[in-house]
């Protein structure tokens, strides 16, 4: 293996990402959006969300910038082989049931917590399991990338009062929100 690709490893995805990109603050908010959407890029250079083809304006007009800045970004990822390793196998996680919790019968548990500190999904989700609630999705947030970093359990039919304050007794969590 690349010895400066495994330092880079090292030091941790986004900001190995973020020094690459850090005189060009367009491309950054470019390579932001690819992460957050699963956006891969094929050795030619073109970009796709499972096998969906991304239009560079589309992205482009997503991210702020122009599709010649999304298409210099894409040209850079396929001449980096740090990069390349990264944004050709990149997917989607795939749908996010958030917004939709009302109309499927569930509740979404969003946990405020340090996303540093071993064991917040243990823990959380053995409170869960002790009290019989099944978690249909799990999403957390990458710290290096979402500033106010959550876990956001989507979990089937309410969620009484009794649960939540064990929640909130969790050493580790800071706040609990929860929609139904």
């Amino acid at each position: 293996m690349d010895t400066t690709a495994s330092k880079k490893q090292l030091k941790g995805l986004w900001p190995s990402i973020e020094r690459e990109f850090s005189r060009q603050s367009s491309r950054l908010k470019v390579v932001r959006k690819m992460l957050e959407y699963g956006i891969r890029v094929s050795e030619e250079g073109r970009l796709f969300v499972g096998g969906l083809e991304v239009d560079y304006s589309a992205l482009a007009r997503d991210a702020g910038t122009d599709r010649r800045v999304v298409k210099q970004t894409a040209t850079k990822i396929t001449e980096d082989k740090f990069l390349f390793s990264i944004f050709s196998g990149v997917t989607p996680v795939g749908a996010s049931l958030l917004h939709v919790v009302s109309s499927i019968g569930c509740s979404a548990i969003i946990i405020e917590a340090d996303p540093r500190a071993a064991g917040v999904i243990s823990k959380v989700t053995g409170v869960l399991a002790r009290n019989g609630i099944v978690v249909r999705q799990a999403l957390a947030d990458d710290p290096d990338m979402v500033r106010d970093a959550n876990l956001t359990l989507i979990v089937e039919g309410p969620v009484g009062g009794s649960v939540i304050a064990e929640l909130e007794g969790l050493e580790m969590v800071r706040g609990i929100t929860v929609r139904k």
